[in-house]
């Protein structure tokens, strides 16, 4: 009998095959796993004395291992040393009965082929998930920095829109100061304007006072002057009044114009520093790790509170530019208002002063044309109050139409009586037409207003006519000579 090992695999040659006490050959390329010996432990031989499935390992298989013997191992290592000392005997090799069949190896070779190819089964899905995982993650860094960039840039482009917005909000207030400096100065030479024509006026007072006899009477040329002198102490205080706002509105419009120019300041270096971050790549120089940089700051603005700043700060400047406009507007009503009627009273009182009758005749004339303009703007009036009255006739019929609708289908039983887009529409359709209703009686009111208004326009133009035409028969001239200096149109609008 010869014995010849082979690395683990024991045989015994030189005897009759009666029985198999071989070990079974184990891979070079397959690794012991404990799952090797699971597979073993439920095909256990009809004649096995142990019942434990691994008992043709060695000792040192679980000593390399480290684990704790158990009693069967302890008992399967005694067997394994009587085994040790009878297979070298050939007598008594028929006394032991064979441990394991051709099926259980064959089923244990394929139970290790399962094992091992789960195992790379799973080692390789790990490493294709791992690999697709750091792709995903690497795609998805690439286009949050594609999005971060992105984001950047319409940042830039939002900021270069409000800055442009700014600059062209600053070139319209810049403007606006201007235009309005411009007629604060006309509005100062007007006033230094009127100082001439009321000493002129109140020296043709202190004349007439020189009057004697049945000359000295209050008559209408010197109601004329003292009503001249009136109008022109109230032009002036008007001047002063306005002249007085518009110092104030100048300051307010330069308020905004530093408001607007520090805004584009801070609008010039976020676009610069928004400008460099847009433009840093991964390779650029001067990155660096800056630890707890992306913790939130409660004080830092939101998009909406940062929009809505700049955004406050241009409505707020197009309103002191409205402001500065309506301003500019009632100064210069107010310089061609104040000439007119200095002028018209300076006229006045030249009438009576010179050929009083074609002065008068002159003041006639404009007073029928605007009683003219008057009467035909009561005529309209009057047929825009019958139109107003058709229309809101007009509208009761829809009204009542709606109305019954809705009566008629509150009537539908159980689930029918439902709000469904008729109804809305119904109730839409009624509010609708009750506004309409509404802001046509307002309407009418207001013109009604404006018709009395007119009629009171003209009656006031009617009796000034009846004024203007006894005024015909007033012939006498007086003072003429040092009327002359009045000032004319031009300056008494501030032009020089």
């Amino acid at each position: 009998m010869i014995l010849r090992s082979k690395g683990t695999v024991m045989e015994l040659m030189g005897s009759t095959l009666t029985a198999t006490y071989a070990r079974p050959k184990t891979s070079h390329f397959l690794p012991a796993i404990s799952t090797m010996a699971a597979s073993y432990r439920g095909t256990q031989p009809a004649l096995a004395t142990n019942p434990s499935a691994n008992q043709w390992r060695t000792s040192s298989y679980y000593k390399s291992n480290g684990a704790i013997p158990s009693p069967i191992s302890i008992q399967r290592d005694n067997l394994d040393l009587v085994r040790a000392k009878t297979m070298f005997y050939p007598s008594n090799r028929t006394a032991l009965s064979t441990r394991y069949t051709p099926e259980d190896w064959y089923k244990s070779n394929q139970s290790n082929y399962r094992v091992s190819e789960s195992s790379r089964n799973s080692a390789e899905r790990l490493r294709r998930d791992t690999i697709r995982l750091m792709q995903d993650k690497d795609q998805l860094t690439r286009r949050t920095q594609e999005t971060t960039s992105k984001n950047l840039g319409e940042r830039v482009t939002d900021i270069v829109f409000w800055k442009s917005e700014l600059i062209h909000e600053i070139d319209n207030m810049v403007t606006e100061i201007a235009a309005l400096s411009e007629v604060k100065r006309r509005l100062e030479r007007a006033l230094a304007e009127t100082e001439g024509p009321l000493q002129v006026s109140q020296e043709c007072l202190y004349h007439r006072e020189k009057r004697m006899s049945i000359d000295l009477v209050h008559d209408h040329v010197e109601k004329d002057l003292i009503r001249e002198v009136e109008v022109i102490k109230s032009c002036q205080e008007r001047m002063r009044r306005h002249l007085e706002r518009a110092v104030a509105q100048l300051a307010s419009n330069r308020a905004a114009q530093h408001e607007l120019e520090r805004d584009m300041s801070d609008k010039l270096t976020a676009q610069r520093i928004d400008d460099r971050c847009h433009h840093l790549r991964n390779t650029s120089n001067g990155i660096g790790y800056y630890r707890g940089i992306e913790r939130l700051d409660p004080s830092l603005s939101l998009p909406d509170t940062w929009s809505k700043f700049t955004d406050d700060n241009i409505l707020h400047s197009q309103s002191e530019r409205a402001a500065s406009h309506k301003l500019r507007d009632e100064i210069e009503i107010l310089l061609n208002t104040t000439s007119n009627e200095m002028w018209n009273q300076f006229n006045n009182a030249n009438v009576s002063f010179t050929n009083r009758i074609s002065e008068t005749a002159d003041a006639k004339n404009s007073l029928q044309t605007h009683l003219a303009k008057t009467l035909q703007e009561i005529f309209q009036t009057e047929m825009l109050i019958e139109s107003l009255k058709k229309a809101l006739r007009d509208k009761e019929c829809p009204l009542k139409v709606a109305q019954t609708r809705m009566e008629e289908r509150i009537r539908r039983p159980n689930v029918e009586l439902c709000r469904d887009n008729p109804h809305h529409r119904l109730v839409s359709e009624v509010k609708e037409i009750e506004d309409t209703i509404y802001k046509l009686q307002e309407r009418l009111m207001e013109a009604e207003n404006t018709l009395q208004n007119l009629v009171k326009t003209k009656v006031t133009l009617e009796h000034d006519l009846s004024v203007k035409a006894n005024s015909l028969f007033l012939d006498q001239e007086k003072c003429m000579s040092i009327r002359k200096s009045f000032p004319s149109m031009p300056r008494l609008v501030g032009y020089t």
